[in-house]
């Protein structure tokens, strides 16, 4: 049984392509760190926080836990704290170049894989009004770096280099790839 470590919808429904068995699993860990780190560093360090706080509830199943941030100017963005921080976001993003960190951990008893995944996304030049308008509709509140790329955000996204799935919050290849050769575990 594959236990998902993680609240995310997003990530719920694309967990459902790898076609394995699965329960979800909110891990109950902290997502402050010590001090700061690089943002490979950072959802690494995450995500494996939260495959360790669910492993212990489940030490024969495979637990994944993942972690994503947006990184711009040399910045980590999480998840916006209100309106203003969102606005703030969107506009650093706003006609530039920056990238999406996701890192994942796999964990079976004493068996662990880590591994990250950066794609680079190049967003228009929004106008105020149109981060105005975006952020009225509620979308960039729950999700890292104010925006959803699998939704409206979606419109602002002028290019992207890398995978698409990992922008979302969840590199499914990647750990496909993990689970087959790393756990022997293949879809069904």
């Amino acid at each position: 049984m594959l236990i998902l470590a993680s609240k995310s919808p997003r990530r719920r429904a694309l967990i459902e392509h790898l076609g394995i068995p699965y329960e979800v699993c909110s891990p109950e860990a902290s997502e402050v760190l010590d001090s700061p780190l690089p943002p490979d560093q950072t959802v690494l360090v995450l995500s494996e926080r939260k495959a360790l706080s669910a492993a212990r509830f489940h030490e024969n199943d495979i637990v994944l836990g993942v972690d994503t941030v947006v990184y711009a100017k040399g910045e980590i963005l999480l998840k916006p704290k209100d309106k203003e921080d969102a606005a703030r976001m969107l506009r650093l993003l706003s006609g530039d170049t920056h990238q999406v960190f996701s890192g994942f951990t796999l964990v079976r008893g004493k068996q662990l894989h880590r591994e990250c995944v950066c794609t680079a996304v190049r967003f228009a030049a929004l106008t105020e009004e149109e981060i105005l308008r975006y952020i009225s509709t509620g979308e960039p509140f729950d999700k890292a770096g104010a925006y959803g790329i699998q939704g409206k955000g979606s419109l602002f996204v002028s290019e992207i280099e890398g995978d698409y799935h990992s922008v979302v919050g969840l590199p499914i290849h990647r750990i496909y790839l993990a689970l087959k050769n790393e756990f022997g575990v293949t879809f069904q």
